[in-house]
């Protein structure tokens, strides 16, 4: 084993006592590196405080999407009420003392978070920050609102926050086709055992 992301389950601060458990066992008796054990996070204090402490300190992924607080809020209305500034700047205290760039996350939503203003936010938060900005289009789910931009705006934003000194990274989804991307297999389980309940 080479790498183990606390991802797609949930929210680990929700069981942040056995997440941070399995990470102590995987860095010492499973002897896994530090740094490529992932812990993500829309952004929780308890998160922050907690991680510093463990002997083990994982890497930190941070749920960002968006640079305005109200959006966020939006976006992400379960989450503890944190601005994208107080994300960040808890993310880079973070990243200073583990010597591990944040993973900052930036799910592409078409006419929400991939026009000119947000590639301002963007510098203007990220600019000088220890971590990098892993930009992944949505992938489409029947019933939701939101949609998938182009491919080619997503080139072209990852460029224009390259251009600016912001090391981004653009990811593309596999399994799309069969609704076997991220968020998608749940989605489709869902409906098929609300059909079977009904039947």
């Amino acid at each position: 084993m080479r790498k183990v992301v606390f991802m797609g389950m949930g929210e680990p601060a929700h069981n942040l006592d056995n997440v941070l458990e399995a990470i102590e066992l995987l860095g010492t008796i499973g002897n896994v590196g530090h740094k490529n054990l992932v812990f993500s996070t829309v952004g929780d204090a308890r998160v922050f405080e907690r991680l510093l402490q463990e002997r083990v300190k994982p890497a930190l992924a941070l749920s960002l999407h968006t640079t305005d607080a109200a959006l966020r809020r939006k976006l992400l209305p379960r989450a503890p009420d944190m601005t994208p500034e107080e994300v960040v700047a808890q993310g880079e205290r973070y990243a200073r003392a583990t010597g591990y760039p944040i993973q900052y996350q930036w799910t592409l939503l078409e006419g929400v978070n991939d026009g000119p203003a947000d590639i301002e936010g963007i510098v203007r938060l990220l600019s000088g920050k220890y971590g990098v900005l892993n930009m992944i289009p949505f992938n489409a789910v029947d019933g939701v609102a939101f949609s998938r931009p182009s491919w080619e705006r997503c080139e072209q934003m990852a460029r224009a926050l390259h251009e600016r000194g912001i090391l981004t990274k653009l990811r593309n989804s596999a399994g799309q086709d069969i609704d076997g991307g991220c968020g998608q297999l749940r989605a489709r389980a869902a409906q098929v055992r609300i059909t079977l309940h009904r039947d």
